[in-house]
């Protein structure tokens, strides 16, 4: 049993099982800063904010998000303490717990005072989500285990999910500010823990010469087609209209749901998301990403257009397991393409720079589609957002996919060679 266990798994080598339980780790932490989304959605619900102004908070509280390109110029190119790395995870674990604690004390403070405080929290999560993509992808792309790490992160991102969905829910209820954040505290602290004690990479210094080799590769990469045909991609298949806020409110308004079940909803989807994670490890290395992609387009529009069934909690549990699975199979390929097109020794860089992409497309997707909420309805909505995300199957013959893997293919091969 345990040699099959082990013929099907990808993390065959101490290394690969070492990198996979810390991927593990640090994303189970970082999914565990989402839980006050709920609690932040029905306090500001109550002082009478509608669905766009409560997706406008969120976007302006992510655009770290939004820069995570930056932090990999910076990781790259400027290591601090002797390490490209690991100091910069040690300090930004720290900021984001530090200022989780402040904002546990501003439960009461004007929208624009937590809006600074809780920009600050994200720019310690981003940052650290930035460089352990990095390690990701360096470590990943040799092995051929990109798509198998990220299976993992995002396995246990969802698992996260779970229990901050549940909780979530519950201190939504009770309208529990304060106490939802002193408790996302420590989950950035297991982070910095976690690069204490398991993250490993040799000392660096700045030098002329790596600098150089790093910046011909981003001048070299800018230059690709590929690779802004990969980043408009991504984009547009992120930016159509989600429901993100606006199904809140249709839950709280026109459903009736309670907080707690409305809590209990987000770790069924999460929970699902873990089946739909682990199902893209061996979906990743059995059929051609470009199939993946194709499917899973296909599949998430059905799925969005299952939103107008919606109506009581049956239907509300139905739809979100099976949106749950494959909008997480669904993510985890166009994740899987963004780091195959990324080039080597600016890893950090571009995949920072697709993943910045894909969260500004998502991020304004929730304003948009809460927007379109508020002017137009539940109804149209549904429909705007499954004709867009239909209309990804037209971008699909315009990105060289299987060129893109093609190449990640043979530089796995390389070392061997």
């Amino acid at each position: 049993m345990r040699e099959r266990v082990t013929a099907w798994s990808p993390f065959r080598s101490r290394e690969a099982r070492r990198l996979a339980l810390l991927f593990a780790i640090v994303y189970f932490a970082q999914g565990m800063v989402y839980l006050p989304d709920q609690v932040i959605a029905i306090v500001f619900k109550e002082r009478g904010l509608s669905a766009g102004q409560l997706a406008a908070f969120t976007w302006v509280t992510t655009t770290p998000w939004f820069i995570k390109p930056l932090y990999g110029l910076l990781s790259d190119f400027v290591p601090v303490f002797g390490t490209r790395r690991r100091s910069y995870f040690l300090i930004m674990t720290a900021v984001a717990t530090g200022a989780a604690l402040a904002v546990s004390g501003l439960a009461g403070a004007p929208y624009w005072a937590l809006a600074a405080v809780i920009t600050l929290l994200w720019l310690g999560v981003g940052f650290a989500d930035v460089l352990t993509d990095a390690l990701m992808v360096e470590n990943g792309k040799p092995l051929g285990l990109t798509g198998a790490f990220q299976s993992v992160q995002w396995a246990a991102i969802s698992v996260a999910s779970v229990l901050a969905g549940v909780a979530g829910g519950y201190l939504a209820e009770r309208r529990a500010f304060a106490e939802a954040f002193a408790l996302v505290a420590g989950f950035p602290l297991i982070s910095l823990l976690m690069a204490v004690f398991a993250v490993r990479e040799p000392p660096a210094r700045p030098n002329l010469e790596g600098l150089g080799e790093s910046w011909s590769a981003i001048r070299a990469a800018l230059g690709r087609r590929d690779v802004w045909l990969v980043g408009g991609f991504i984009f547009f298949y992120a930016f159509s209209p989600s429901f993100g806020p606006a199904l809140f409110y249709y839950e709280t308004d026109t459903l009736r749901f309670s907080q707690q079940f409305i809590g209990v909803l987000s770790s069924l989807g999460a929970a699902a998301g873990i089946l739909g994670a682990l199902a893209y490890a061996p979906l990743s290395r059995a059929f051609p990403l470009k199939c993946i992609i194709v499917w899973s387009i296909g599949a998430s529009a059905v799925g969005t257009l299952a939103y107008l069934l919606y109506r009581d909690e049956l239907s509300a549990v139905v739809i979100t397991l099976v949106f749950g699975a494959v909008g997480m199979t669904t993510q985890l390929a166009f994740l899987d393409l963004a780091a195959k097109a990324c080039p080597r020794r600016a890893e950090a860089t571009f995949f920072a720079l697709l993943m910045s992409i894909y969260n500004l497309g998502a991020k304004s997707s929730e304003w948009v589609g809460a927007s379109l909420f508020d002017l137009a309805g539940y109804t149209a909505l549904v429909l705007i957002s499954t004709a867009l995300t239909a209309a990804a199957w037209l971008l699909v013959p315009m990105v060289p996919i299987d060129a893109i893997q093609a190449d990640a293919t043979e530089a796995e091969t390389a070392p061997t060679a």
